[in-house]
């Protein structure tokens, strides 16, 4: 049922899936961006059930108490305990490590607000776990999801950084304003503020 609402409703709001999504991978990181509105998660959950796939996104575990812990589970949520570790990469590493098979979306901004740059957690969580990241743009002006090719980290943090970054330039965001722009722009802006 899940399935055909999925497929249902994206194809009557009018989006597309295009790429190819790793399912041969049983570990990895769906990166998506540019994430600049609340409208990116029942997009993520629409796709999530119209190939009927088993992706969580992480959350802090109070979210998870009732009344609506049920729900956000039921979406795919995973709770992560902030309170027992005070790196919440290092947390997502440790469930990594810990499954066979894990799958889950992570936005690199870390906000839906515009940033100057990528959160550095991405890199760590992919580079400890020793997975790929499936860089996964959120295009709202071809109404498009796509799934870039998986990506491996190298020992260059900065390096990787900017080649995500660079992936995602151009792509608009449901608030364009919010979106990933070049590098030059992102030095200029930091020597102004």
């Amino acid at each position: 049922m899940k399935q055909f609402i999925g497929k249902t409703l994206l194809k009557l709001s009018g989006w597309k899936i295009t790429g190819h999504y790793p399912a041969e991978l049983k570990k990895f990181i769906i990166l998506v961006a540019p994430h600049t509105s609340n409208w990116d998660f029942p997009k993520g959950i629409l796709f999530t059930w119209s190939r009927n796939l088993d992706i969580k996104f992480i959350a802090k575990h109070t979210l998870f108490k009732p009344p609506f812990g049920w729900l956000f589970r039921a979406l795919g949520g995973y709770p992560v305990d902030r309170t027992k570790r005070t790196n919440f990469a290092q947390s997502v590493v440790d469930i990594f490590n810990s499954k066979d098979e894990f799958v889950i979306t992570l936005t690199p901004e870390g906000k839906r607000a515009r940033v100057k740059r990528f959160k550095s957690g991405i890199y760590f969580i992919a580079h400890q776990a020793q997975i790929p990241i499936v860089p996964t743009k959120f295009d709202y002006a071809k109404k498009e999801i796509h799934f870039g090719e998986p990506f491996y980290t190298s020992d260059d943090k900065e390096k990787d950084l900017n080649y995500l970054w660079d992936y995602f330039v151009g792509v608009q965001g449901k608030i364009p304003e919010n979106g990933i722009f070049p590098r030059e722009e992102a030095t200029e802006d930091s020597s102004t503020t």
